[in-house]
């Protein structure tokens, strides 16, 4: 009896030590289930099993939900890239590949609408298909050598008609880009015979104003030397022979004084005889 009354104490001590530690566990788990936290960068909206996706957003921090009927939808709201490829043809029917980037985040008011009526995977669902459908609408306005003169018109083009396309669906896009633009094998040979054809005009234009500038120097001096021949005859016409003397003597005036100045000239007598008088 005296050992009974020993042991008995003991034992609800022990049990109620293991209920609070039961229901401490059960506690925190339970509070846990009715919490949930939204990151910075992102936004959050509920869906309710009883009355489907509720109209209110949540931000960043720790919000209240009923565990098993409520389910937070985690979005991402920040900017994001994304590059979209895209073929399709010009105004000339060349074949046109391109490359749009894009930067975009969606509008944190409409995420009950975007996740009702696209899903959380909008971007994979919407943005492939109206970049698609823009370039190909603005690409077949230019002709393919208006592509490159003219690539910050088409840039303009496609962002505006883009960014009006993307707000309906509750998309903002933040930067828009083309980052990659090429053509067909048809056009690349099309440019390659055309700057042959280019060079080709270029280098017969040069020969073209060569043989012009030297026809005109020819006119300029076969009218020169008619000029002189002209003038020559006049003046031998008022002076006769003198003029030719004059011009006879400048010109042995001028081979004396080439052969004085020479060190290999030999002057020699005017007596024919000299060689003769040598002694034998």
């Amino acid at each position: 009896s005296s050992g009974i009354n020993a042991e008995w104490p003991l034992r609800p001590g022990s049990t109620r030590a293991a209920t609070l530690v039961g229901l401490a566990a059960v506690s925190v788990g339970a509070i846990s289930q009715c919490l949930y936290n939204v990151d910075p960068g992102e936004a959050a909206i509920i869906f309710d099993k009883f009355v489907g996706v509720k109209s209110s957003v949540y931000g960043e921090g720790t919000h209240m939900r009923i565990p098993f009927i409520q389910e937070p939808v985690i979005f991402d709201i920040k900017s994001r890239p994304r590059s979209v490829p895209v073929t399709t043809g010009s105004k000339d029917l060349q074949t046109v590949n391109l490359t749009l980037r894009i930067l975009f985040h969606p509008d944190p008011t409409l995420l009950p609408s975007i996740y009702t009526n696209i899903g959380q995977d909008y971007d994979e669902r919407i943005l492939p298909s109206i970049v698609d459908e823009v370039l190909k609408s603005v690409v077949a306005k230019y002709d393919a050598s208006e592509l490159i003169t003219q690539r910050d018109s088409v840039s303009n083009s496609v962002a505006d008609e883009l960014t009006r396309r993307a707000e309906t669906f509750g998309i903002y896009l933040d930067d828009i880009s083309i980052t990659h633009l090429t053509f067909g094998s048809d056009f690349a040979r099309a440019v390659e015979s055309k700057q042959v054809a280019q060079q080709e005009a270029e280098r017969s234009r040069d020969y073209v104003e060569k043989a012009e500038f030297e026809k005109e120097a020819a006119i300029i001096s076969a009218e020169g030397d008619a000029e002189a021949a002209k003038m020559l005859s006049v003046a031998f016409d008022k002076v006769g022979d003198s003029l030719i003397e004059l011009r006879k003597m400048e010109a042995a005036e001028e081979i004396a004084n080439n052969l004085a100045s020479s060190r290999n000239v030999v002057y020699l007598p005017k007596d024919k005889g000299m060689l003769l008088n040598l002694p034998a």
